[in-house]
């Protein structure tokens, strides 16, 4: 098949660890790639440089390390890949690979970045791409406030259905989990407001002795949790389960999910959360509204307000009825929560660029 285009994804590594970015760059580039362009990524390496040649995907090493040493490397790596691979577009999913690629590289390329965690200081460098992909609306806004011209922004949403990560939903099998169970899937850290999940279960949990929490993901902030959970009297009833590279097997078994963050720019895993038919409460900010079709597939609470978030889960822990209604609405709409979508969507702002 012909190649349309050579598209060049940078970023730091692509290790299966439930990053966010990476998952949206190896789904693009598999889907780039499966539809006849001439793909590859450049990266340290990981887990899912198996997935990206059994798709065609050519994969480069490259280490970016925030080092003198590394980084002067790097700047001779990347210049070597770029005349061998010779890319029409270069997309940085991150900081250090938009700054390698505007100051290091050739005008031969269009450069294209994605911001997700445009709340980081260094978000503001990923403006110095040709266009910037805000992956939700409150992302582009906030781009736009610290400087970014309209022009450059376009948004394309997040999605994780018919992820070539993943398999379909219907082939997991789910786990047997204590129920009802409540479930978050995040890294561990304090932006994701696990501590408020964390209180807000131990406000409900004397009523519902049955009701079992599991946090399901790793961070550097977990010891900081598993210190709040010892010294609460439902330790037994509350499950750090790690990192899982299959999180759809707990979702298919959970009854509520939540996601508390304090700041999420958008969040694949409610997409995940929808598609396992989840009923699912999280916070009103950032980009969570829209991965939740704005409070109609999911129950919006206000962030870091562990009382709001138990009287929500009191409500549903206390009435089948309305638990099985946000199950429904949850997978309602789902379509547009494809990687499809979002590849179909990138590939148009790639257009832009070569065409004009």
């Amino acid at each position: 098949m012909r190649c349309v285009l050579h598209i060049l994804h940078v970023l730091n590594h692509v290790q299966e660890i439930g990053n966010g970015i990476v998952n949206v760059a190896v789904d693009l580039a598999c889907w780039q790639a499966k539809a006849g362009h001439c793909v590859g990524v450049a990266s340290v390496g990981g887990d899912y440089e198996a997935l990206l040649k059994q798709y065609g995907v050519q994969h480069f090493q490259l280490d970016q390390r925030r080092s003198p040493t590394h980084l002067f490397k790097a700047v001779r790596t990347y210049q070597s890949v770029v005349r061998k691979f010779q890319p029409h577009i270069v997309h940085a999913h991150m900081m250090t690979g938009v700054v390698l690629a505007k100051v290091f590289g050739n005008s031969q390329y269009k450069l294209v970045s994605t911001v997700h965690n445009e709340f980081q200081n260094s978000a503001i460098l990923m403006g110095l791409a040709d266009r910037v992909i805000a992956v939700s609306s409150s992302v582009e806004r906030s781009m736009n406030q610290r400087g970014i011209s309209q022009d450059k922004l376009r948004v394309v949403f997040n999605g994780t259905l018919d992820s070539p990560r993943s398999r379909p939903i219907s082939e997991y099998q789910p786990l047997n989990l204590q129920r009802p169970a409540i479930t978050t899937v995040a890294g561990m850290y304090h932006r994701k407001g696990i501590s408020e999940l964390i209180d807000a279960f131990c406000q409900v949990a004397p009523d519902f002795p049955t009701a079992h929490l599991y946090l399901v993901g790793d961070g550097p902030d977990r010891v900081t949790f598993e210190a709040q959970v010892q010294n609460s009297q439902f330790l037994h009833r509350i499950h750090f389960e790690r990192f899982q590279p299959e999180p759809q097997r707990y979702l298919l078994s959970t009854d509520i999910f939540v996601l508390a963050s304090r700041q999420e720019p958008f969040g694949l895993v409610l997409s995940e959360a929808r598609e396992a038919g989840c009923a699912i409460i999280a916070s009103n900010v950032d980009g969570i509204p829209d991965a939740l079709d704005q409070g109609a597939a999911g129950i919006l609470i206000p962030a870091q307000n562990s009382s709001a978030l138990a009287g929500v889960l009191r409500n549903l822990l206390s009435d089948d009825s309305m638990k099985l209604l946000w199950k429904q609405k949850a997978q309602q709409n789902l379509n547009w929560l494809s990687v499809k979508r979002v590849n179909e969507e990138t590939m148009n702002v790639y257009q832009e660029l070569v065409t004009s």
